[in-house]
């Protein structure tokens, strides 16, 4: 197992999963990416129907990413990162779709991503990124949820 992928969000639960990566890249001597996902919106279909998005929008994408960097620094900055090739990756587009095509191009042995306690109801209403990824990653995906450590 050479190469271990982390999406981070900044959930207790995607934090643990980032510590237990560590853990496991360091008895395995992997190298780990944590990535994050900015989840923009598409306005491009605006467009079609003569809608002008603001100006300032392209602001608040620099910002959402300047926000993300903060967070993943901020999460990796907290762990023990010694003896491990890590690097960081910020994507834009939705989460599940950047974390299996990073998955699967960067060829990654596993995934290690955080899951929240959400009752099947309200999954089935709001998705569930960790569901998803499960579901369609080219490679295992190791679960941790937010009680867990």
């Amino acid at each position: 197992m050479k190469k271990i992928l982390v999406p981070i969000d900044g959930s207790t639960a995607s934090q643990n999963a980032a510590a237990k990566a560590l853990e496991i890249a360091r008895q395995f001597h992997s190298s780990v990416l944590f990535i994050t996902v900015i989840n923009e919106p598409d306005v491009s279909m605006y467009n079609k129907f003569g809608v002008l998005v603001d100006p300032e929008m392209k602001k608040l994408k620099e910002k959402l990413k300047e926000n993300e960097k903060k967070m993943m620094d901020s999460i990796i900055d907290s762990l023990d990162t010694s003896d491990i090739t890590i690097s960081k990756k910020i994507a834009s587009g939705i989460p599940y779709e950047e974390i299996l095509r990073e998955a699967s191009e960067g060829n990654y042995d596993l995934i290690v991503m955080g899951q929240r306690g959400y009752s099947k109801i309200k999954r089935f209403f709001v998705g569930s990124v960790t569901y998803r990824v499960i579901s369609d990653a080219s490679c295992p995906v190791l679960t941790v949820h937010e009680n867990q450590k």
